[in-house]
């Protein structure tokens, strides 16, 4: 049986278990979209108000469950208005194919309507980048970039296919499941060098009195909660993590001691500061968890665990590594080391929980309250997306997160507007999910007209916007670090989101006291529809702990220091 390009694209979808598709049509990529029309009750296609919150969807679809995310553009505009959101998903390692279409082939390299090289352009942000000129090996590449996509180190990839070859026919391919083990994160470890590498690593463990987990995004995307659990009470150690790394070990846990890095707890600052060994699980020693390279943890030996062999040494200098999927290099781990015991340590940190707590104005209503409500009437079950700035901080120093990937945001890229379209994905990905979306009054208004597609669709997110009339965080660093000089940071101006939000089919309600939070969740729960909470908060209220830029994280200071 001989089928169309189009037709082909929809059964390599099918074929690869795709069941949503987040996108936005337009005349290159009709063809597809035809073709989609008559398997509608097999691929769900969602249609975003804009491509940029088709891709953030995908993204967030992806992070929620793991499973590649797909998204769908037309050439020119359409394609580069993806180009934020596969940079998103490319610095936070997330799996996505981005199927664009481009002009005719006759016509590519001529300035046609609407002609962009898109893999071109997104060459240095995706895994890979295919253009498909031939309908004879778009089947073949289509499956490419999904095994490209969801093994190792997952990441976007692009497929960009010419209008002419949607159109071809070409002979139905063969039905075709992923090979095994081309969707692994990772190889298991050889018997020869690595070897060495491991009892390395095993001896460094033995001979620590004061070891310190850092886990990173790696530990989320591998699936290795359970064995870094084992891993902590083996080793007999706290445990800190990054943005990205939250919900691979329960913040409820007494081992956990917070976020580590430039807003991350004094406790993790000071205790990572003070260990004599550090043991990075999936994590990639961001500028923004060192603060000064050279002074980060500066008293302890270094192991670095991760699937990426460019990521070891890349920022911090580590005495040992192990490259390979975490979850299998833990249970390696873990089947080897015996039971340590650290009770003095234990201790020490312990009492730097009890001493540095974090804290905030409970006198007035403010973010780390309104997220200490979410998470106390969700049970800490929610699924938490956010956009950037102060409100991330907040909600990822404020909600204790228990399991992996239930809290999604753009922590490689700084993506404001992530979080709408993100909420959406995960949603769709998790229904049984209550789904909610944190964001600034700046951020907002980035991608606010994906509302539209939550009602449109009746997807039942919530979204709190935190607004306190200024872009919260450039405000922060204004006020400690520019005299105070607000230039362009003042967002006091006629528009009013509850309208905004009526008048695209969601609830609204606006908020401006404590009291009226939790009646205000709860309302919105109970609505199972699209619904926004706007808070009102304190133009001034500010994002503590905090590392001033280039400074080491032992430097970490909060209001009571200033």
């Amino acid at each position: 049986m001989q089928r169309t390009g189009a037709e082909i694209v929809i059964e390599c979808l099918k074929e690869q278990g795709v069941d949503t598709v987040f996108g936005y049509p337009g005349g290159t990529i009709l063809n597809v979209y035809d073709a989609l029309y008559q398997h509608s009750d097999e691929i769900t296609h969602i249609l975003t108000s804009h491509e940029q919150g088709a891709a953030h969807a995908a993204d967030g679809y992806a992070r929620a469950t793991g499973k590649t995310g797909v998204c769908m553009a037309t050439s020119g505009p359409g394609a580069t208005n993806l180009v934020t959101g596969i940079a998103t998903a490319y610095m936070d390692s997330v799996p996505m194919v981005c199927i664009t279409a481009n002009v005719n082939l006759p016509a590519l390299g001529k300035d046609s309507f609407q002609e962009v090289d898109i893999a071109g352009v997104t060459m240095p942000i995706t895994k890979h980048g295919f253009i498909v000129k031939d309908v004879k090996i778009l089947a073949p590449t289509l499956r490419k970039a999904f095994q490209i996509a969801g093994s190792g180190r997952p990441g976007p990839v692009l497929v960009d296919i010419t209008k002419d070859v949607t159109a071809a026919v070409w002979d139905d391919p063969p039905p075709q499941v992923p090979a095994e083990g081309s969707l692994s994160r990772g190889k298991k470890l050889p018997e020869n060098d690595t070897q060495a590498q491991l009892e390395e690593v095993l001896q460094l463990l033995r001979q620590s009195r004061k070891p310190f987990l850092y886990l990173g995004g790696g530990a989320v995307i591998s699936g290795a909660a359970r064995e870094v659990e084992e891993f902590a009470d083996l080793l007999d150690a706290p445990v800190c993590d990054t943005l990205m790394g939250k919900g691979a070990f329960n913040g409820k846990s007494p081992r956990y001691t917070g976020m580590i890095g430039m807003h991350g707890t004094k406790t993790s600052n000071l205790g990572v500061s003070d260990c004599d060994l550090l043991v990075a699980l999936g994590a990639r020693f961001s500028d923004r968890v060192t603060g000064n390279p050279k002074r980060f943890a500066e008293n302890a030996r270094i192991v670095q665990i991760d699937i990426d062999p460019a990521e070891i040494n890349k920022n911090v200098r580590v005495d040992a590594s192990l490259v390979g999927d975490l979850k299998t290099v833990l249970r390696q781990l873990n089947g080897r080391l015996p039971r340590q015991s650290h009770p003095e340590w234990m201790e020490k940190i312990g009492q730097l929980k009890t001493r540095y707590p974090l804290t905030y104005d409970r006198s007035v209503l403010s973010c780390p309250y309104i997220v200490e409500e979410i998470d106390r009437i969700t049970g800490g079950e929610a699924l938490i997306t956010t956009d950037v700035g102060q409100h991330q901080m907040w909600a990822a120093q404020y909600y204790r997160y228990t399991q992996p990937r239930t809290f999604l945001s753009s922590g490689g890229l700084g993506t404001m507007g992530y979080g709408l379209g993100a909420c959406i994905g995960a949603k769709v990905a998790r229904p049984e999910k209550l789904c909610f979306n944190i964001a600034g009054d700046g951020c907002f208004r980035m991608n606010m007209n994906e509302l539209a597609t939550a009602s449109r669709y009746h997807i039942p997110i919530i979204q709190v916007i935190i607004n306190n009339h200024v872009l919260g965080m450039v405000r922060q660093w204004q006020t400690l670090f520019y005299g105070k000089r607000y230039s362009q940071t003042v967002l006091r101006d006629q528009v009013d989101f509850c309208k905004v939000a009526e008048g695209l089919g969601c609830h609204a309600v606006r908020v401006t006291a404590r009291e009226e939070v939790a009646p205000a969740i709860e309302a919105a729960i109970a609505q199972k529809a699209p619904v926004v909470i706007e808070c009102i908060i304190p133009e001034d209220d500010k994002v503590f702990p905090m590392v001033p830029a280039g400074a080491s994280i032992s430097e970490v200071f909060d209001g009571e220091d200033l």
